[in-house]
């Protein structure tokens, strides 16, 4: 696309990048699968760059069952082990496990709430929020909405959901919108319905 003006985090010359941007990054998702790759991928950058975690995507959806929660619970320590051999995925034990645990908190909030889905919007009030910045460095690492949700996801036994972690799966799963408003994304996705300033 010439002559596009994209946020500044994003790299120049990444198709990986460039597609995560322009396709994915802060567009609302309400699907559960989709909502727990999101957490996991986000939970599996920490201490990483997220160019490495994308690069290992495909290599995540093989492991994890298409990030299916129901397939993923019923993983034993027999698939850990097997997974801590895989190239495709960052192979760290703490990581692996947490992804098969938060699979089954994932099924326990769809019992209580109906869906995972319905579960995190609530921090936003159902709607998205959009954040007019013209400069990426000038966004926070947390938020309000971020702490509470890292609180009450460990609260019921969530792993590697800190708050930064949790503001970055808000940004990617689309419950803020972070893009600069030089971006050409900002509009886009602000422009769906609902949407709230702050």
């Amino acid at each position: 696309m010439p002559d596009v003006i994209r946020c500044g985090w994003v790299p120049d010359g990444d198709p990986l990048y460039l597609a995560y941007h322009d396709e994915e990054w802060g567009v609302p998702s309400h699907d559960d699968g989709h909502l727990f790759e999101l957490l996991t991928l986000e939970g599996a950058q920490a201490g990483l760059s997220w160019a490495t975690i994308l690069r290992k995507r495909e290599g995540y959806r093989r492991a994890f069952a298409g990030f299916d929660p129901e397939v993923v619970a019923r993983f034993t320590d027999r698939d850990v082990e097997r997974l801590l051999a895989d190239p495709g995925i960052v192979r760290h034990r703490g990581k692996i496990e947490s992804t098969v645990s938060n699979a089954r908190r994932v099924l326990e909030v769809a019992a209580e709430l109906g869906s995972l889905d319905a579960y995190l919007w609530s921090f936003v009030g159902g709607s998205p929020l959009d954040r007019d910045t013209d400069d990426w460095r000038e966004l926070p690492a947390e938020t309000d909405e971020s702490r509470a949700m890292s609180r009450d996801l460990k609260r019921r036994g969530f792993r590697f959901v800190g708050p930064t972690t949790c503001y970055s799966l808000m940004q990617a799963a689309g419950l803020v919108n972070d893009h600069e408003t030089s971006c050409f994304r900002h509009r886009a996705v602000g422009a769906g319905p609902g949407h709230a300033r702050y």
